[in-house]
């Protein structure tokens, strides 16, 4: 007799597993400890099998009778129900490891091995909050240059264009990826070239007039902060690092004796020296007593082992009274030395380019050399040095073009 749901309902369990029977090879299992489980037998290939059908009441006596009807028709196309659910589990499976966030994920854990924390942060960062919400879960396979398209758009709509072209790069290097590891036929985000609106280039605000430079440098003497503060903003147009290299050194990068600083560049990964001037090394060695014994030159506020904020050179500007958009920020120290010292000091642009640790190709194709003009840079960053000195003591300094190093 077929099954109803009262006799499915009711059925208690025994001392042993009972079977009750629907029909069609189908039957409800009541196990000892009174689970009810729909299974169905069939026969495949001269063989006997058994396939479940779910768990009642999560599935319904209809709802397995249903199953039980869509394996019967399986079998009248000589398709084992087994068989067929293994495939299409085994497809899901593969679907769901090849969604575009699971690929970009996989991306990621790649590449961090040769990224700096900052940038793995804010590339995870920008594909989590523009694109996984929308696209994350679709098979990368089948995206298309128009849903990329959407997402870029409402970056867009916020008025950070910028950050829009960041996602699109972002999502170009993840498809580029799929598509070498056979995930992806093609990138879609090649189609999508002059879609969004050009970004309007701005450089970093700097100071570049030698008189504007020495009122910052008196004003950075009168800082009233704290003094760790105090001597990055001292020793940051001093050595014009990038800022995120500055608040991150560590104390065992430094050797006063040599009077050199080597650190590994967080855009090249490529080991750099900076030559330390007379003056810096006095401000580190004022420094050592207070925050020697901790990893990092200039620890954060909150004893948590972690560098200065990377907030904290910009926000001491501000509280100075400069503005840090349209007159000087943290990584505008760069561009100041780079234009004095090569316009007012005369020294040779590719001793200041080392410097900078910038890749400059020269004509055996070394990208970048950290001995390069070491002897010129050592006398280059102690004449800075003694520049900016003379600048904050207000003498009138002369403009001089003198033959490069």
């Amino acid at each position: 007799m077929p099954l109803t749901d009262t006799a499915v309902r009711n059925a208690k369990p025994g001392e042993r597993t009972l079977r009750v029977f629907d029909g069609g090879g189908m039957y409800l299992e009541i196990t000892t400890n009174g689970s009810k489980l729909w299974r169905l037998k069939y026969r495949f290939g001269g063989k006997g099998k058994l396939l479940a059908l779910g768990v009642y009441p999560a599935v319904s006596l209809a709802r397995a009778r249903q199953k039980r009807d869509d394996a019967r028709k399986l079998l009248a196309e000589n398709v084992d129900p087994s068989e067929h659910r293994k495939a299409a589990k085994a497809t899901r499976k593969s679907l769901e490891a090849n969604t575009f966030e699971a690929v970009a994920r996989e991306w990621i854990s790649k590449r961090k091995a040769g990224w700096s924390e900052s940038h793995t942060k804010k590339t995870t960062t920008r594909l989590s909050n523009n694109v996984f919400p929308w696209v994350g879960s679709r098979p990368i396979a089948e995206i298309t240059a128009p849903e990329i398209l959407a997402a870029l758009r409402r970056v867009e709509g916020r008025g950070t264009i910028d950050t829009a072209h960041r996602v699109g790069q972002a999502c170009g290097q993840v498809f580029r990826y799929a598509v070498a590891t056979g995930r992806a036929q093609r990138d879609p985000t090649g189609d999508l070239r002059g879609a969004l609106p050009v970004v309007k280039q701005e450089h970093f605000a700097a100071i570049t007039e030698p008189a504007e430079v020495g009122e910052l440098l008196r004003a950075i003497e009168g800082f009233k902060g704290t003094f760790i503060v105090q001597c990055a903003l001292k020793l940051a147009p001093m050595l014009f690092v990038r800022p995120g290299e500055l608040r991150q050194a560590r104390w065992e990068q430094f050797d006063l004796e040599t009077a050199e600083w080597k650190y590994l560049v967080t855009k090249t990964k490529t080991l750099h020296l900076v030559p330390l001037a007379s003056q810096a090394i006095s401000i580190l060695r004022d420094l050592h007593p207070l925050t020697g014994h901790t990893a990092f030159v200039f620890p954060g506020a909150r004893t948590n082992g972690r560098a200065m904020s990377d907030a904290a050179v910009n926000a001491a500007l501000r509280r100075m009274g400069y503005n840090t958009r349209t007159e000087i920020t943290g990584h505008g120290f760069r561009a100041m030395a780079r234009t004095i010292l090569h316009e007012v000091l005369g020294i040779a642009p590719e001793v200041i380019e080392h410097q900078l640790a910038h890749r400059v190709p020269d004509v055996l194709g070394t990208a970048y050399n950290r001995t390069k003009f070491l002897p010129e840079r050592r006398k280059m960053m102690q004449q800075w040095a003694d520049y900016l000195d003379k600048l904050k003591a207000g003498a009138e300094v002369i403009p001089f073009h003198s033959t490069a190093l």
